[in-house]
């Protein structure tokens, strides 16, 4: 198989990305996979500073068209208005990468707020929910349309004291799996990555932690927590995956999940 192969199978060059929380973490990782990739990207969040930032370094590094972007996720006015603006700059949405999300309250059920379920419910299914509905219906008018959702392993086992958390990755799971059967027919592709625990600046001081050494050695095969860069290569064939691939769920957790 030749580089040639490789570069059109891989290649991203004229296609628009929206990524919603792309300037860290996770996010960030799509936000520069697809840009080195050669597509142009949205970033999206309601820190729009962060979002400007990011967009204008990867804009300059990779020479792509790149903009930060005010979202916010609970709010279906907020994201119809970013899916309106970026098909007026950018022309369409090829890609959506719904990575916007929050950790929610670690708290037993019993002792758990309306606030806390509300709160982690409202941005990482909510907002997925709405995002995939706008942008599904644009990349429908189209015929085209690669939709990536980021759950978690926690989408799949159980971990006490995140009830919240696990609920709405386990959701995110299923409104992937339904929107992959209502979208197929309109040639686009949904899809879920579910990572497990990876090493970002939130939970840095964490795993360095005695406590945290003694939750990776126990609960993690591989011993370690993962890379965000070992990330690159799923998120790349997820937004260039063939059609026969859709509404499958991708787990990168180290053995996790099998454990």
């Amino acid at each position: 198989m030749g580089a040639g192969l490789l570069e059109n199978l891989f290649s991203l060059k004229g296609e628009v990305a929206l990524v919603t929380g792309g300037y860290r973490g996770i996010g960030l990782m799509f936000s520069e996979t697809y840009a080195e990739a050669g597509a142009d990207v949205v970033i999206a969040a309601r820190t729009v500073e962060k979002c400007s930032e990011v967009a204008s370094e990867l804009s300059r590094k990779h020479s792509v068209g790149a903009a930060g972007k005010r979202l916010d996720i609970h709010d279906s006015e907020s994201v119809d208005a970013l899916v309106i603006e970026i098909i007026e700059e950018f022309g369409k949405i090829d890609i959506l990468v719904n990575c916007a999300g929050v950790p929610g309250s670690e708290k037993p059920v019993l002792e758990m707020t309306d606030q806390d379920i509300d709160d982690v419910m409202g941005v990482d299914f909510r907002g997925t929910f709405l995002t995939c509905r706008a942008v599904g219906a644009e990349m429908a008018k189209r015929g085209k349309g690669k939709i990536i959702n980021v759950s978690s392993v926690l989408g799949k086992i159980s971990a006490r004291n995140m009830s919240g958390y696990c609920a709405s990755k386990a959701a995110v799971i299923q409104l992937t799996r339904v929107l992959a059967l209502e979208l197929m027919s309109n040639n686009i592709q949904v899809n879920a990555l579910c990572p497990g625990y990876f090493r970002t600046d939130f939970n840095r001081d964490f795993f360095q932690s005695d406590f945290g050494k003694a939750f990776v050695k126990k609960m993690i095969p591989l011993n370690r927590v993962g890379d965000v860069d070992e990330l690159r290569s799923t998120a790349l064939y997820l937004a260039t995956c063939p059609a026969f691939l859709t509404g499958a769920e991708i787990y990168v957790d180290g053995g996790h999940g099998i454990a």
